[in-house]
């Protein structure tokens, strides 16, 4: 206990001390130009880019969690593509300038940002939430989850020691080491952090909104998938599409599909698709098995069979699965708390539904995302425009259409913003349903010339005899 108490008071000196260097490193960064910036945002990718592999492994050897190549992939991503956006977007300076009502929008920096970085991206969220946070002239302190503090640590000093070399002032990228959860919610409070990027789990973001600072959180992500009977001879690439999209890191990602719902006239042509490319499908027990390894009683996710392959996690259930499995799927009767596996499941895990028709697949798509995705995402797979049409009312901030959702959502199958952290807005307690981006960690000032005579006002109120 003493021991646990000491750690705790270490990790609270450190996130002390790290918000009062970041403001020290910002309040000297303001004078870059935006140019100046753009260099420094450059190089830090750079080396991001550089380290993927590397930092992959070391966050697979020390979560336990995914895959890494996928790993790898995610950091990719984040330093290529990402890094692309944000090198042609303006985020300081003159952002638009309105001749006709005399208005210029300027950027401005916000200050100290806190990045709260999960278990489960500890190097690939560090890549997005620095380069963004940079990006929009701020500086950057994250706290990431004790189980990804290692890696987590060494990609931001990798960023770090190439902002550095770039010119920009140390201690402009820092990351906590004795990571806690009282060091995490000292950073959030501290009177010298600016504002919260929350990325975690549910605990952790209440706290990130209960910090009394501006905050950017994300919510649970319960993706429901339709597919409609106007896809017949599209089945094999949907099949794939899906198995991929869920298995891509072994399910870590809370924007990858949770549940599919088929359409009765192809469900069993669906199903034959998904075993011919790595689906396997539980019967009763295993499923039941299943649900219990993934779940506690209170519904609860276990976090030691997060991000676990499939033939791994039915090996712990007490079943064999072929070779080449890559995603189990275990049909389901219902949606709610009798049903574990209709939540939000953080590995390859699918549940699978058959409907009669559309409008049928739309209640229960609404069912599932108001069971933990309210706000998040949706997909479906239908030429059929009245469908999509249907489809487009859920209570989702995203609705995807004929595409993989984890490949679609960080913004690279569909044109949505690229990014790593998906808002879903006040129907899940967030402030916005927006592809969180650089943007969003920006003031923006107006400069506004008179318009019309400010004398006539009083006019404006007087009453017709």
């Amino acid at each position: 206990m003493a021991a646990m108490a000491f750690q705790d008071l270490e990790s609270v000196a450190e996130a002390r001390s790290c918000a009062l260097k970041a403001y020290e490193a910002w309040q000297k960064f303001r004078a870059f130009t935006p140019d100046q910036v753009d260099q420094v945002v450059a190089a830090m990718a750079t080396a991001a880019e550089r380290e993927a592999l590397p930092l992959a492994e070391l966050a697979h050897v020390e979560t336990g969690y995914g895959k890494v190549e996928d790993k790898r992939l995610k950091n990719l991503y984040n330093s290529r593509v990402v890094a692309e956006w944000l090198a042609n977007v303006t985020t300081l300076g003159v952002l638009w300038r309105d001749d006709a009502t005399k208005v210029v929008a300027i950027g401005e920096p916000m200050g100290v940002v806190a990045g709260l970085i999960p278990v489960t991206h500890p190097t690939a969220l560090v890549i997005f939430k620095v380069l963004s946070a940079v990006k929009a002239g701020n500086a950057i302190v994250c706290a990431p989850h004790p189980r990804g503090a290692k890696s987590s640590h060494r990609t931001a000093m990798v960023m770090a020691e190439a902002a550095v070399q770039a010119g920009a002032p140390k201690d402009l990228v820092q990351c906590m080491q004795a990571a806690s959860i009282e060091g995490t919610a000292e950073l959030m409070r501290h009177y010298r952090t600016a504002v919260v990027l929350a990325t975690g789990g549910a605990g952790m973001v209440k706290a990130a909104y209960s910090s009394g600072k501006p905050t950017l959180a994300v919510g649970p992500g319960n993706v429901p998938c339709y597919v409609d009977r106007s896809m017949s001879r599209e089945l094999a690439d949907v099949a794939d599409g899906i198995l991929t999209s869920k298995n891509f890191d072994h399910g870590t990602g809370c924007v990858c599909e949770q549940a599919i719902v088929a359409d009765r006239p192809i469900a069993d042509m669906l199903r034959a698709e998904l075993r011919d490319h790595g689906g396997y499908f539980c019967n009763r027990s295993e499923a039941q098995a299943l649900a219990r390894l993934l779940f506690a009683p209170d519904l609860g996710i276990i976090p030691e069979n997060v991000g676990q392959s499939a033939a791994t996690l039915a090996q712990r259930a007490g079943f064999e699965v072929p070779p080449r499995t890559r995603v189990l799927i275990a049909e389901q009767d219902g949606v709610g708390r009798g049903f574990p596996l209709s939540a939000e499941k953080l590995a390859p895990v699918l549940a699978f539904y058959e409907v009669a028709d559309s409008a049928s697949g739309y209640d229960l798509c609404h069912q599932i995302l108001k069971f933990g995705g309210e706000g998040h995402s949706a997909s479906l797979h239908s030429n059929d425009p009245e469908v999509v049409t249907l489809f487009s009312s859920l209570p989702a901030g995203r609705v995807f259409v004929n595409t993989p959702c984890m490949h679609a959502g960080i913004g690279y199958s569909a044109d949505v913003e690229p990014s790593f952290m998906l808002g879903t807005g006040t129907l899940s307690g967030s402030i916005t349903s927006d592809n969180v981006t650089a943007m969003h960690l920006i003031n923006i000032k107006r400069i506004a010339y008179q318009s019309r005579p400010w004398r006539t006002m009083d006019n404006l109120f007087e009453r017709t005899p």
